[in-house]
C-alpha cells in the first residue's frame, strides 16, 4: 500500500488516466495522512488495497452513538462512501455491506459525517428498524451518487434520493457491517420513494458458489427462481405497517438488464464526480 505523502513533499502529482477513447491528464490534491486520492475510472489502485480494509466499531450497537468506521491497514480512517474504488477490474464493482441479510436494524452510511461511518438510522430521535428481517445482503456502491438535482427522463422524470447508490446482493453468505465485497452486477430496479428515485442494482458476489452461473437479468431468474420478484415485493412494501404508502417501481414495474444496470453505476458515478470536485453544491453532505 502506498504510504501518504511526507512532510517535504512541495508538489501534488499527476497522474494520466485512461478515460473513454483517449487519456486525460489532471492535477489531484497532495495527499494528506489519512486521506487518500481519488481517480476517475481508476479500475485498480496503488494508493488503498481493498483487501486491507477492516471495519471498526465504535460504541455499542443499536445505541445512537453507534459508529463502524472502515481503516486501512495502518489503522487510519476511509470513507465507505468516496475513498473505495468504485471499479474492481473486468467488470466487477465494489460494494460496501450497511444490512447483513436477515437482520432487521436499519443501518446506513452517514452522508453529513466525516469519513462517513455507517449507523443505524433514526427517525424522531428513535433508532429505525424494519418491519421484518431483509432476505440479501445490502449496502451501497462507492463513489456513486444520486443527483437530487437532476430528473430522470426514464423513470417519470423522478430526481434522485441524494445518496449513493444501493446494491442489493442475493448470495448465499451472510456478510458482516462494513464488509468490502467485490460484486457484478446483474440488474437494476427503479423504485420511487415519496417521488424519489431510489435504484437498486441486484448483483452477486465474486466469491458466491453461482457467480459463474448469472451474467444478466435472465440468469437470476434461472438459477435464483422468484429473487427478483421478492426483491421488488420487500422494498415496494416494508413501509406498509407504519402506515405509509407502498413504494412504486418504473421502467414498467419490472427488473432492467446487467447493460441498464452498468448505464446507471456510469452516470451516478459520473455525478459524484461533480460532487466532490465540488461542480454541484453539496449541501450538508461531507466530503471529507
Amino acid at each position: 500500500m502506498a504510504t501518504a505523502a511526507t512532510a517535504s513533499a512541495t508538489a501534488a502529482t499527476r497522474f494520466t488516466l485512461l478515460a473513454g477513447a483517449g487519456l486525460r491528464s489532471r492535477i489531484t490534491r497532495r495527499p494528506t495522512a489519512v486521506r487518500f486520492q481519488r481517480q476517475r475510472g481508476l479500475t485498480t489502485t496503488a494508493l488503498l488495497k481493498t483487501a486491507d480494509l477492516l471495519p471498526k466499531a465504535q460504541g455499542q450497537p443499536e445505541t445512537l452513538d453507534y459508529r463502524v468506521f472502515l481503516v486501512d491497514g495502518g489503522g487510519r480512517k476511509v470513507s465507505p462512501w468516496h475513498d473505495v474504488p468504485l471499479r474492481a477490474g473486468d467488470g466487477v464493482f465494489h460494494f460496501v455491506v450497511e444490512i447483513p441479510k436477515e437482520s432487521s436494524a436499519k443501518m446506513e452510511v452517514a452522508t453529513d459525517e466525516a469519513f462517513t461511518p455507517i449507523k443505524q438510522d433514526t427517525k424522531k430521535g428513535n433508532l429505525r428498524y424494519y418491519p421484518y428481517n431483509i432476505n440479501w445482503n445490502y449496502g451501497l456502491l462507492p463513489q456513486t451518487w444520486e443527483d437530487p438535482t437532476s430528473a430522470n427522463s426514464d423513470v417519470e422524470g423522478a430526481f434522485g434520493d441524494n445518496d449513493p447508490v444501493d446494491v442489493v446482493e442475493i448470495g448465499e453468505r451472510r456478510a458482516n457491517i462494513g464488509d468490502v465485497l467485490k460484486v457484478k452486477p446483474l440488474a437494476a430496479l427503479a423504485m420511487i420513494d415519496e417521488g424519489e428515485l431510489d435504484w437498486k442494482i441486484v448483483a452477486i458476489s465474486l466469491d458466491d458458489p453461482k457467480a459463474s452461473l448469472v451474467n444478466d437479468v435472465d440468469d437470476v431468474e434461472k438459477h435464483f427462481p422468484g429473487t427478483l420478484t421478492a426483491i421488488r415485493d420487500w422494498f415496494r412494501d416494508y413501509k406498509i405497517p407504519d402506515g405509509k404508502p407502498a413504494n412504486r417501481f418504473g421502467l414498467g414495474n419490472k427488473p432492467a438488464s446487467k447493460e441498464y444496470a452498468l448505464k446507471v453505476i456510469e452516470e451516478t458515478n459520473e455525478s459524484w464526480e461533480k460532487l466532490v470536485k465540488r461542480n454541484i453544491p453539496a449541501g450538508e453532505l461531507s466530503l471529507a
